[in-house]
């Protein structure tokens, strides 16, 4: 909720309100500056679906300024969805980690999605001058080229850290990810669309463009979702949000806040433990969750720890 402003199962929004009230409230203060800088953050949500944001006493709108002033890396079952759902999957996890290191992809990704709704919607409109639709084609494209820039970029540095992170989870050679810009890299962009304006307006939408990015994560050339266990997706999962962490903190020296749900399931305990213990490496705050409490006492071994047992709706600490 301070995060992204909606609750952990976004399907369900309305599951945080407490019966009987028409809205809840979560606040906490993010420290900045080795310390130094607290934050207070608040956000309130209506059973409408409506929301609002207070960061340090002020309202704000947009909820990419909570997503900057708290950055969260989230596993939990849904996670498995970056492997074996669409392309959109992908390419969300893709833009957090270029939001957060790329200071100008924000806007640039605003004006690219801009630019994409108006293009679709002449392209609805049957019959369009071709000067409009130029026009728009053009501001689609000096954007379309600059986030995919961006996100190129960004895919190259992560690929190595994630594979060396991989390394130290698993054995599992032959994880390779790739970065699939939405458009046959052997033609520029303007080709391509030029070559699909008839298909566009006969269908009514751009086919082509970084709205159709991916990112590829296959396993000895074959899909990793179809080929590797369920324990080997989770790991290969975890290597993937982590290196997003690590890279994160490289670029701008604060840590990312882990929320990990159910950390046991799918893994055995030699992969628990190596797990656990690169965890323990970093230097951020997490919060884990388990069904025993047994599975940190033999594999998280951290004093700084806290812990927090629930029962039938109660937290005792």
């Amino acid at each position: 909720m301070l995060g992204r402003g909606r609750p952990f199962n976004p399907s369900d929004r309305n599951s945080v309100i407490q019966k009987g009230h028409d809205s809840c409230t979560v606040f906490g203060s993010v420290t900045l500056a080795k310390d130094i800088i607290k934050i207070p953050v608040g956000v309130n949500r209506r059973m409408d679906g409506s929301h609002r944001i207070r960061i340090s006493g002020e309202t704000v709108k947009s909820k990419s300024t909570l997503a900057e002033l708290l950055p969260l890396q989230v596993i939990s079952p849904d996670a498995f969805k970056l492997l074996s759902g669409g392309p959109s999957n992908r390419r969300q996890f893709l833009d957090w980690g270029v939001f957060h290191v790329e200071q100008t992809f924000h806007e640039r990704w605003s004006r690219l999605n801009r630019s994409l709704k108006q293009r679709n919607k002449l392209l609805r409109h049957g019959n369009i001058a071709p000067s409009l639709l130029s026009s728009w084609d053009a501001e689609f494209i000096e954007n379309a080229i600059a986030v995919t820039r961006l996100r190129a970029a960004y895919a190259e540095k992560f690929k190595p850290l994630f594979a060396s992170i991989l390394a130290r989870l698993s054995d599992l050679e032959g994880v390779a990810i790739s970065f699939y810009p939405g458009w046959d890299r052997a033609k520029t962009l303007e080709e391509v669309m030029a070559g699909s304006r008839l298909r566009d307006q006969k269908q009514g939408f751009t086919h082509y463009g970084p709205q159709r990015a991916d990112i590829k994560v296959k396993y000895l050339q074959h899909s990793a979702a179809d080929t590797l266990s369920r324990g080997q997706q989770k790991i290969v999962i975890c290597a993937m949000k982590l290196a997003h962490g690590y890279l994160y903190t490289q670029a701008t020296g604060r840590a990312c806040l882990y929320l990990i749900d159910d950390l046991a399931a799918e893994l055995d305990v030699h992969h628990r433990t190596l797990l656990c213990n690169l965890l323990a490496e970093l230097d951020c705050q997490m919060f884990l969750t388990c069904v025993e409490a047994s599975t940190f006492n033999e594999y998280w071994h951290s004093k700084q720890r806290k812990m927090f047992h629930v029962e039938r709706g109660t937290v005792e600490a």
